[in-house]
């Protein structure tokens, strides 16, 4: 295997051109079909999935940071798709979780995300599948492993 020869030649830009291709798709189908941006969209799933959830945790599991993340929850509580509420561990703590209009924009975004999914599922052979699964476990690991401690 040859030196890249260029940033385009990088693994990690390749990657992160691919990641923001699949990303601006996703935005633009999210805003036209449920009016929500990728932001509102990752936190509205992430409730979905795992509710209720600190400002702190949505931040950490979306990959935003503090300020982003609540931005983003300010705006769907706003529109009342979010609910705050007391912590149950500490009452000085947010707990986040899915109005009931909230989970049935949720439903909506996980069936078109899994439509999408499935679509650049189909479009690799399973071997290629499998190969790219183990990929992206092996890379993550990599990546975690050369991200310096706080």
């Amino acid at each position: 295997m040859s030196e890249p020869a260029t940033i385009r030649d990088l693994l990690s830009y390749r990657i992160h051109r691919l990641a923001n291709a699949l990303s601006r798709g996703a935005a633009r189908r999210y805003r036209a079909e449920f009016d929500v941006s990728l932001m509102e969209w990752r936190i509205l799933a992430l409730l979905g999935g795992f509710a209720p959830l600190t400002l702190g945790d949505l931040a950490r599991e979306s990959g935003l940071d503090k300020a982003q993340a609540s931005r983003a929850v300010k705006a769907l509580v706003a529109r009342g798709l979010v609910e705050r509420a007391a912590g149950a561990a500490d009452a000085r703590a947010v707990a986040l979780r899915l109005s009931p209009e909230g989970a049935r924009v949720q439903a909506g975004l996980m069936r078109a995300a899994r439509a999408r999914d499935a679509a650049f599922r189909a479009a690799l052979p399973a071997e290629t599948l499998a190969v790219l699964e183990d990929a992206i476990r092996l890379l993550q690991a990599e990546a975690r492993r050369q991200t310096p401690k706080e």
